[in-house]
């Protein structure tokens, strides 16, 4: 009887051992499998945050111009909004600042055109009806007085601001392609605010400024053949 258990321990010590080894197989197939996860997952993650830092230390440049002192092109982080471009260029007191979308995210080579209010004189898009070509720039076509009518014309200038296609192509040296570059700039990057902005079109064809012409009250610049009001 004694010799009969002995033999039951006997086996039953085997089989413990074999479940015992069964379980360090299944603990180590286990713990494998989980390294692998956690590999894969540690893995997939890291460029989402190499993506997140590039984003964070991409460099961006706008142009602002307008009721600024200190017009300019400055560089800022991508994420950047347009807030933070207008307190680096340094907004003038007489600055409409609530016109502008401030919250807004900027965009890599973007022009922010400042406005000013609408109370402050002799600003470019506030000057009074009574001053030669009032309402912005305009250039003005010399032999033609105000029979066109529009809004874009007045007192026989031509507001660069709003006029369309054809009261462009009638300014001297103003053709029709020209003409179509003022109209998509004016789209893209809105009005005109700044002699720098219709210098970089005008450049292109050979024309140039010069503020020999500037009188007090009306602002006017020689533009080649015609005037700029500003």
């Amino acid at each position: 009887m004694a010799g009969r258990w002995g033999r039951i321990i006997q086996l039953d010590r085997k089989q413990q051992l074999i479940i015992l080894l069964l379980a360090g197989v299944i603990l180590f197939s286990g713990g494998y499998r989980y390294a692998q996860i956690k590999e894969r997952a540690a893995n997939e993650s890291k460029p989402a945050l190499e993506n997140t830092t590039e984003t964070k230390t991409k460099e961006i440049q706008v142009h602002v111009v307008g009721a600024v002192d200190r017009p300019g092109v400055y560089k800022l982080f991508q994420g950047a909004r347009v807030i933070d471009a207008v307190n680096m260029a340094g907004p003038k007191e007489d600055a409409d600042l609530d016109s502008l979308q401030l919250a807004s995210l900027l965009n890599d080579g973007k022009t922010i055109p400042v406005p000013f209010k609408t109370s402050s004189p002799d600003t470019p898009g506030n000057i009074s009806e009574n001053t030669p070509g009032g309402g912005g720039y305009g250039a003005a076509v010399p032999g033609q007085g105000a029979g066109q009518a529009g809004s874009a014309q007045a007192n026989g200038l031509v507001n660069i601001n709003t006029a369309d296609l054809s009261q462009l192509d009638t300014l001297p040296g103003i053709g029709p392609s020209l003409a179509q570059r003022i109209v998509q700039y004016r789209e893209t990057n809105g009005s005109f605010y700044s002699i720098e902005e219709l210098n970089n079109l005008y450049n292109a064809v050979s024309l140039f400024f010069s503020a020999e012409l500037t009188t007090p009250g009306s602002s006017l610049v020689l533009l080649k053949k015609y005037r700029i009001l500003i």
